[in-house]
C-alpha cells in the first residue's frame, strides 16, 4: 500500500517569505504606537544630532545674570556630545565685574569643557567627573570699603556639586589691593598626576607687590577641585618671598574653603622681624637677620580667628630661640601670646626693645635700615638709645609675651640669665618682671610705659641684690680679689619717646651700696696717690684690706643725679664724693676725696675728679691740688732740702663712716 503524502506546510497568508528551513516568516502584525515611538526616539536622535546648541546660550546667559546680578556672555559656540555622561563644550566665557572695579571683566576663558554624569544627576547628586579650562583669567580685587569682588548674589551653587578632576591650561590668576599696596599676577598651570585616576595637581609661578614690597611665589598644590573634598588634607608645598622677608609653607590644608584646619610647616626668613608688621601686621621690635621654623595651624571661634606658631625654634642674630606662639585677629585689636625660650641669648639682639640699633656675629648687617641707625649711633656723642618708639605699633596690637634666656653673652656686662614677662593692652606696656642675673646677683625690675598718649609716661622700679663686686669690674685687675656684695634700689619716673629723652626728663630717687667685704690695699692707695705705699706695695706684694661699707644716695630731678651721700669705707682710707650726673646731657662732673687713715711720708693725696660723657669718661686727680703740693715741696726744699717732705707728709685724719642702716652687714 502505498504511503500515505506528507501533509504540505500550510502558506501563510502574504505578506510573508519562506525561510532557508523550508518554513514561512511572516511580518508581525502591525501595532501603530510601536511604530510611533520608533518613529519618535528617531527623530530625537536625529534632532539631538543635527540641534544647533547654541539656542541654549540665550537662557543659560540670562539664568547665571539673574542669580549673580554679573553680566555672563559665552561669545563663542555652544555644543554637546550625547551619552550618559555628555560633555559640554563652551567658547569664549566672560564674566562681569562689580560696578566699582577697575576691570570691566572678573573672569574669562578661552574653551570650557566640562562632562556631567547624567545616572546620578537621575539620584540627586551633580557630578562633573572632567572639568578643562583653557586660557582662564581670574581677576580679584579687594573693595577699599571692605570685602572684595568676590562677592555677589546667590550663585546658586548646590550642596550636591561634586568635582573630581581640573585641567587648567595657561591660566592666570590676579589680585590686587590698592588700598592694602598689593598687585599680584601668578600663572597657574595643571600638571600630570603620578595615578590618572587622580585629580592633576597645579604648577604655580608669579608676583608682584605685597603691601608695597616686591613679591614672589613659586609652588605646587593639588588640584583646586580637591579643595571641596573636607575629609582629605589638600597638600601644598610653596616658596614666597615679600621684601626681605622668605617663606616657605608645606604640608596639608583641611577644609581650607571655609579656612578651617590649616597644619603646615612653615619656615620665615628675613632681616629684621620689624618687617612682618607692614606684611601681615604682627608688630614687633627691629631685629638682627633671623630664621624660624615651626608647625603652623589656625582656628576659627566665633569672629575670632587665633594661628598658632607651635614648637618653632631657629636663630635671631647670635641667639637661639624657641617655644609657641599664637596671634589672634577678630578682636578691637590683634593679640600676640608667646611663651618663648633661649639657652644662649646675645645682649646684642635684644637691642631693639630699648632703641638701639640690633647686631650680630661681627656687628655688621645687611639690613639698609639699621645699618644706617648703627652707623647713626656709633657716629653719635650719645650713648643712650635716642631712636624713637613707634606709638602706632605700641597701639597695633595686644600682647601678652614670656620670654626666659638661660645664659646671655654680653663680654662687657656681667649678665648671667634673664626672665621678662611684656603685657601690652591698648598702648599700655608692662614688663614685669624684667629680670637679670647680673655677677652671681639678681636685678628685678619692674617698668611701665603709657603710650595712649603722644608722649610715653615710663616708671620704673628697679632692686639689685647680691652683686658679686669682683664680677662687677671685670676689667680691673685690682679688683679681681675683691670680696662683697653689692645692692641697690631705683624709682624713676619720667616722659618721652625714647629711653634717652625718658631718662633726661626722670625724678626719683637712687640708692646703692654693699656691706662688708674685701679689696686690694694697693687699689686704694693709687686712689689716694700715696707713692710711699703705692711703692712698698709693688715690692712687697699687694694684700687685700677690709671693706667696711660703700654707699651712694642720689636724688634725680629733671634727669640730674644729685649725690646726697657717697662714700667708699675700708680699714685704710675712706673716700668721699660729691657732684652730679646728668642723664639728659650725658655728663659726669664727681669729685673724689681720698681721706686716709694712716701715717705717709710721701703722700700727694688729691681729690679725684670723674668728668667727661657717658661715651668717653675721664678720671684723674686734680692736678691743681698737686701742683700746689708740689710748689710747697720745691719752696720748702729751696730752705732745706729735708724740709720738702713736709709738703708729701700724710697725718692720716680719716674717720670710718657711720656705716649703718641696710650696709652694715
Amino acid at each position: 500500500m502505498p504511503a500515505p503524502a506528507a501533509a504540505e506546510t500550510p502558506k501563510p497568508d502574504p505578506p510573508a517569505h519562506r525561510r532557508n528551513d523550508g518554513r514561512w516568516w511572516q511580518w508581525p502584525r502591525r501595532r501603530p504606537w510601536l511604530t510611533a515611538l520608533g518613529v519618535l526616539v528617531l527623530g530625537l536622535v536625529v534632532l539631538a544630532l543635527l540641534w544647533d546648541w547654541n539656542w541654549f546660550k540665550g537662557p543659560i546667559e540670562r539664568q547665571v545674570e539673574a542669580r549673580t546680578g554679573r553680566e555672563f556672555k559665552i561669545g563663542g559656540n555652544l555644543d554637546v556630545d550625547l551619552g550618559w555622561v555628555p560633555t559640554i563644550h563652551a567658547d569664549k566665557l566672560s564674566f562681569g565685574n562689580a560696578d566699582w572695579s577697575r576691570q570691566p571683566v572678573m573672569a574669562t576663558t578661552d574653551r570650557l569643557e566640562f562632562r556631567i554624569d547624567l545616572r546620578r544627576l537621575f539620584r540627586g547628586e551633580i557630578r562633573i567627573p572632567d572639568l578643562r579650562l583653557a586660557a582662564p583669567r581670574l581677576n580679584l580685587e579687594a573693595n577699599p570699603e571692605g570685602g572684595g569682588n568676590w562677592q555677589f548674589g546667590d550663585s546658586g551653587g548646590d550642596s550636591n556639586l561634586q568635582f573630581r578632576r581640573v585641567w587648567i591650561e595657561d591660566g592666570k590668576l590676579a589680585f590686587l589691593d590698592a588700598a592694602g599696596k598689593t598687585d599680584i599676577t601668578l600663572d597657574v598651570t595643571s600638571t600630570q598626576p603620578r595615578d590618572p585616576h587622580n585629580a592633576a595637581p597645579i604648577k604655580v609661578d608669579g608676583g608682584g607687590r605685597w603691601k608695597g614690597n616686591r613679591f614672589t611665589l613659586q609652588g605646587t598644590a593639588e588640584s583646586p577641585l580637591a579643595l571641596r573634598d573636607t575629609q582629605a588634607p589638600y597638600r601644598i608645598d610653596a616658596h614666597a618671598q615679600a621684601g626681605a622677608t622668605k617663606a616657605h609653607a608645606r604640608g596639608t590644608l583641611l577644609d581650607p574653603l571655609r579656612l578651617r584646619d590649616f597644619d603646615l610647616q612653615l619656615t620665615l626668613a628675613g632681616q629684621n622681624l620689624d618687617d612682618l608688621y607692614p606684611l601681615i601686621g604682627v608688630a614687633l621690635p627691629p631685629s638682627p637677620p633671623y630664621t624660624l621654623d615651626g608647625r603652623l595651624t589656625r582656628d576659627i571661634q566665633g569672629a575670632g580667628t587665633t594661628w598658632h606658631y607651635d614648637k618653632f625654634t631657629g636663630t635671631v642674630g647670635d641667639s637661639d630661640v624657641a617655644g609657641d606662639a599664637a596671634f589672634t585677629t577678630g578682636g578691637e585689636r590683634p593679640f600676640l601670646k608667646a611663651n618663648l625660650h633661649s639657652r644662649r641669648l646675645d645682649f646684642d639682639d635684644l637691642a631693639g626693645f630699648i632703641g638701639g640699633a640690633p647686631k650680630a656675629g661681627d656687628g655688621e648687617t645687611t639690613n639698609p635700615d639699621l645699618a644706617a641707625q648703627a652707623a647713626q649711633q656709633k657716629a653719635s656723642a650719645r650713648v643712650l638709645p635716642d631712636a624713637p618708639y613707634k606709638l602706632e605699633k605700641l597701639r597695633s596690637m595686644d600682647a601678652d609675651v614670656r620670654l626666659k634666656a638661660t645664659r646671655i653673652n654680653a663680654p662687657s656686662l656681667p649678665l648671667d640669665d634673664m626672665d621678662a614677662h611684656l603685657k601690652l593692652d591698648a598702648g599700655l606696656l608692662l614688663l614685669d618682671p624684667l629680670n637679670f642675673g647680673v655677677a652671681d646677683g639678681q636685678i628685678r625690675s619692674t617698668i611701665r610705659m603709657d603710650a595712649r598718649e603722644a608722649i610715653i609716661h615710663t616708671r620704673a622700679d628697679v632692686t639689685a641684690n647680691g652683686l658679686n663686686l669682683a664680677k662687677l669690674l671685670p676689667r680691673v685687675e685690682l679688683a679681681q680679689n675683691a670680696i662683697g656684695k653689692v645692692g641697690g634700689h631705683a624709682r624713676l619716673a619720667g616722659s618721652g619717646n625714647s629711653i634717652a629723652r625718658m631718662l633726661g626728663s626722670s625724678d626719683g630717687v637712687i640708692d646703692v651700696g654693699m656691706g662688708r667685704g674685701k679689696i686690694s690695699n694697693l687699689l686704694m692707695e693709687e686712689a689716694g696717690i700715696d707713692i710711699a705705699e703705692i711703692i712698698k706695695f709693688k715690692l712687697a706684694g699687694d694684700r687685700v684690706i677690709p671693706i667696711r661699707c660703700a654707699f651712694g644716695d642720689f636724688r634725680v630731678d629733671s634727669g640730674v643725679m644729685t649725690t646726697l651721700a657717697l662714700a667708699f669705707d675700708t680699714t685704710d682710707t675712706i673716700l668721699i664724693g660729691e657732684g652730679t650726673i646728668d642723664l639728659k646731657n650725658e655728663q659726669l662732673d664727681l669729685v673724689i676725696k681720698p681721706r686716709p687713715k694712716d701715717r705717709s711720708l710721701l703722700a700727694f693725696r688729691t681729690p679725684l675728679v670723674v668728668d667727661g660723657s657717658f661715651r668717653h669718661p675721664g678720671i684723674h686727680p686734680d692736678l691743681g691740688r698737686i701742683g700746689l703740693r708740689a710748689a710747697i715741696a720745691l719752696t720748702l726744699g729751696s730752705i732745706a732740702p729735708p724740709a720738702a717732705l713736709l709738703a708729701t707728709l700724710e697725718l692720716g685724719p680719716g674717720k670710718d663712716s657711720g656705716c649703718g642702716g641696710q650696709y652694715a652687714k
